[in-house]
């Protein structure tokens, strides 16, 4: 195998990182892994608590429904229900075990204590820091740049715990030498043992929580109407993406795949491929490869563009889901890389205005482009260099759309933060 630009361990590396598990929406689930970091710090259940959140955590925590909560949604009940009953050891999964008596004791203490919120100063997009108080104790815990990306832990103004916000610079060369060309390559011929429970897991865990959806009880039930109105596949793989997240969106207790720390992301880059690979009748390793191909694709696309941004990330992922779906039909990398740029020349731009149930239908616009894109390019179709953001090359593609995400965009994320939150948060 020739990989220019990265071994395979540094793929299965990135891979390990970003395909982990959690429970809930990642944004108010960042905000619960510190409330039950600040709890544990503290060595007691707080009395009173400071939280202070980068705008971007505050709108995409705003609206979903937190996991074991009884039905509660926003950003107290958040960092309450991590206080209360949070397992800090569990990182994403930090609300994954909690019980009746422990969702009576929360509401409890959300009478009883007092949570105050307030947007964080500065330029961090992700920016989690919340201060707990107990008779004479304080603590501080901090998550900046990623859900679990903790920076620092403190008691009574002692430092227990300290990093720097960046990570290693190895990780971030890691992601900046990722390209199309070399994920191809990896996906088509890496060995499978050392991502196959990790990719076993995807299926498994994504899989369960489509079921769900596709119920039609959750959210909006886009999974559930899309499947009502035709069998193919095309529909059947734009469903399934939307019932998880249908699932997701609206409190589902079953766990998520996760990817570029989105559990909807990681829902569009794996279940519109199965649904494909399953259509025709592949096997497990081709399942496996096509994962490895639709997963690193996604990772690349949203790289350039940031954690959190008004760039829906759902469209990263489906772009990547229909390069993926492409492969399964044969497609070389010519296939894969016009596929992409088809793609993203279609749906690049779709805002992400926070975590909640309409985001399902995002997620079946974003899966819909990608297979056009590859429907395109199997018809002998595409859009050139100089269309619009389109230019020659792949990479060049993606480098302007990353541009658009990020920084074209910071005003439109400002202005829907304001539509949004208004004066309250």
């Amino acid at each position: 195998m020739v990989c220019s630009a990265l071994t395979a361990r540094a793929y299965e590396e990135i891979l390990d990182g970003e395909l982990i598990p959690a429970m809930g929406c990642t944004e108010p689930i960042a905000i619960a892994y510190a409330g039950a970091l600040a709890r544990e710090t503290l060595g007691t259940l707080p009395q009173r608590l400071e939280l202070t959140l980068s705008s971007n955590i505050i709108k995409n925590a705003k609206s979903a429904v937190v996991p074991h909560t009884g039905g509660l949604k926003g950003l107290r009940a958040a960092v309450a229900a991590g206080a209360v009953a949070g397992c800090a050891e569990k990182r994403l999964e930090v609300l994954a075990h909690v019980d009746d008596a422990q969702r009576a004791a929360l509401r409890d203490f959300l009478e009883q204590c007092a949570i105050e919120v307030a947007p964080a100063r500065g330029d961090e997009v992700f920016d989690i820091l919340l201060a707990a108080y107990a008779g004479g104790d304080a603590a501080r815990v901090r998550l900046i740049g990623g859900h679990t990306n903790v920076v620092l832990r403190e008691k009574n103004g002692a430092v227990l715990y300290s990093a720097p916000a960046e990570g290693t610079p190895e990780k971030s060369a890691a992601y900046a030498r990722l390209n199309v060309a070399d994920i191809y390559t990896y996906a088509a011929e890496a060995p499978l043992e050392p991502t196959w429970e990790l990719l076993e897991r995807q299926i498994a865990c994504n899989s369960a929580i489509r079921d769900e959806g596709l119920t039609g009880k959750w959210g909006a039930g886009i999974g559930a109407t899309l499947r009502s109105r035709d069998g193919s596949v095309k529909t059947r793989a734009r469903a399934a993406a939307s019932a998880g997240s249908d699932a997701r969106m609206s409190g589902c207790e079953l766990p998520v795949v996760i990817n570029s720390g989105s559990g909807n992301q990681g829902l569009t880059a794996s279940l519109p491929v199965i649904e494909y690979a399953q259509e025709l009748n592949v096997d497990k390793e081709t399942l496996h490869r096509a994962l490895l191909l639709s997963n690193l694709l996604t990772i690349h696309l949203k790289t350039g563009i940031g954690c959190l941004s008004a760039y829906c990330g759902a469209v990263s992922a489906g772009c990547a889901a229909g390069a993926a779906i492409a492969w399964l039909h044969g497609g070389d990398l010519s296939a894969v890389a016009h596929t992409l740029v088809n793609s993203l020349a279609i749906l690049s731009g779709m805002v992400c205005d926070g975590a909640k149930p309409s985001c399902a239908a995002k997620i079946a616009c974003a899966v819909d482009a990608g297979i056009l894109g590859w429907q395109m390019y199997k018809d002998g179709r595409q859009f050139y260099g100089g269309d619009g953001i389109v230019t020659k090359g792949v990479e060049n593609t993606i480098a302007n759309v990353s541009r658009i995400g990020r920084e074209g965009m910071r005003e439109t994320d400002h202005e829907i933060i304001q539509i949004m939150l208004g004066d309250s948060i």
